[in-house]
């Protein structure tokens, strides 16, 4: 069913070609979940059992992808999105049904929050994101919500120099519908290795290996455990015990036996007849499995770019600093920005596209902000305080706060002689 989908899919775009202009939905066609259409439940499961590659599922499965995902995700949740435009004065927010969009409810079915968690999640695991673009009507540009699409249902090529959306979406009545969208109504956001279409899929390009070492160690872990936390061993009978294959079976069924009785009540096996039991194989900490199972954690943290001990390994140092406060910001500036950037990058060309007064970016002051006394500290010196000369204005530190500009001549008396008259009350600065 997936081959007659794309194939259909291809014959729809050759039958486009040629035209610049934004293609029109295709009709709804119906197809069944069980038919196997990428995105679906049956697919996922199909393509998790005996692939060789470490699938989506089988990933999240494992502690540290986990953590890493959430900890990123959670990370840009916690980031209001602020539309702002451009003033004479600098900067002021802009006031707009999009807010509502990017900060509380892209979708009747998601909150903001889960729609950048499951698009992180897609960038993380699958390299792209994509949301549909949903405006008032075809004749209207006016947006009226983003539905997040998951990677997998997506096809993209180039038709005319633009990129064209091909993809499959669920429908409430428990089907599949096509659509084919021109690049202005999907917001893209790709991952590392972008090539104009799509990007590198991580966990194939990067958390493969590493996954499979990781998920194959919790594996062994869990085996050994399950077993008790023995090795297996091997009952010596003396020499002068000559045992035929029906003794030797008794032997076996009696141990196994006591092994099941001494593991529910703590009794210990009883040896007869000269018995003795030796270890066969080696124990966790000779093989090294703890090692391996911290060694895969760190390896994963370093493909997603997150520092070890902010999912939980806190036995390294770090070379970000010291001090949660630098660890954090380091987090943000390295891991977070690249995220960031792509993100705001695509709103803004597809909600404004080349607009020089209207734009939108996320506030990370929230996540950069130490606590209040070096905050104190920090804009005190900036404003000119005991034995610093100053380098930012009253104006500029609102702004660092998302406060708008005041008076000017207010704030030059705040600077000069370090009293504070009555504040008066700025104008309305929102659009």
């Amino acid at each position: 069913m997936t081959t007659a989908l794309r194939l259909r899919a291809e014959l729809l775009l050759e039958q486009d070609r040629g035209t610049r202009a934004p293609a029109p939905a295709v009709q709804a066609q119906a197809y069944p979940l069980s038919g196997g259409v990428r995105g679906s439940t049956l697919y996922n499961l199909l393509t998790e059992v005996g692939s060789g590659v470490v699938s989506e599922g089988q990933a999240m499965r494992i502690g540290a992808v986990y953590a890493s995902v959430a900890l990123i995700g959670g990370a840009v949740a916690a980031m209001p999105y602020h539309l702002y435009q451009r003033t004479e004065a600098g900067r002021a927010r802009y006031d707009t049904d999009l807010w509502w969009l990017l900060n509380e409810s892209p979708d009747p079915a998601w909150t903001a929050a889960s729609a950048w968690h499951f698009a992180l999640q897609s960038i993380l695991l699958r390299g792209d994101a994509f949301r549909q673009i949903h405006r008032a009507s075809a004749y209207s540009p006016r947006i009226i919500g983003f539905e997040p699409l998951h990677p997998d249902a997506m096809q993209v090529t180039r038709v005319d120099g633009r990129n064209r959306y091909t993809f499959w979406v669920r429908t409430s009545t428990g089907t599949v519908e096509q659509r084919i969208k021109d690049q202005d109504d999907i917001l893209h956001f790709p991952g590392v290795g972008y090539d104009g279409l799509r990007s590198l899929t991580p966990i194939s390009a990067a958390l493969g290996q590493t996954a499979s070492l990781a998920k194959a160690a919790d594996d062994h872990a869990a085996a050994f455990f399950k077993g008790g936390a023995r090795a297996d061993h091997a009952l010596v009978v003396p020499r002068e015990m000559k045992l035929d294959d029906e003794q030797c079976r008794l032997i076996k069924d009696s141990w196994a036996a006591q092994k099941e009785h001494y593991t529910n009540t703590g009794v210990p096996p009883v040896f007869i007849g000269g018995m003795d039991i030796k270890q066969l194989t080696i124990n966790a900490n000779d093989a090294q499995l703890l090692e391996t199972r911290q060694q895969s954690v760190e390896d994963i943290a370093r493909i997603m770019g997150v520092p070890p001990h902010m999912i939980g390994k806190t036995d390294a140092a770090t070379s970000w600093g010291t001090g949660i406060e630098q660890m954090s910001i380091g987090f943000v500036r390295y891991t977070l920005g690249r995220h960031l950037d792509n993100i705001s990058q695509e709103i803004n060309r597809k909600v404004w596209p080349r607009s020089r007064i209207y734009f939108g970016e996320f506030n990370r002051d929230a996540l950069l902000e130490g606590d209040s006394t070096q905050q104190s500290n920090y804009l005190s010196k900036g404003l000119g305080g005991p034995g610093s000369q100053g380098w930012m204005t009253v104006n500029e530190v609102r702004r660092l706060k998302n406060l708008p500009p005041i008076d000017a001549d207010w704030a030059n008396t705040v600077t000069q002689s370090g009293q504070k008259p009555a504040t008066p009350t700025p104008e309305p600065t929102h659009a």
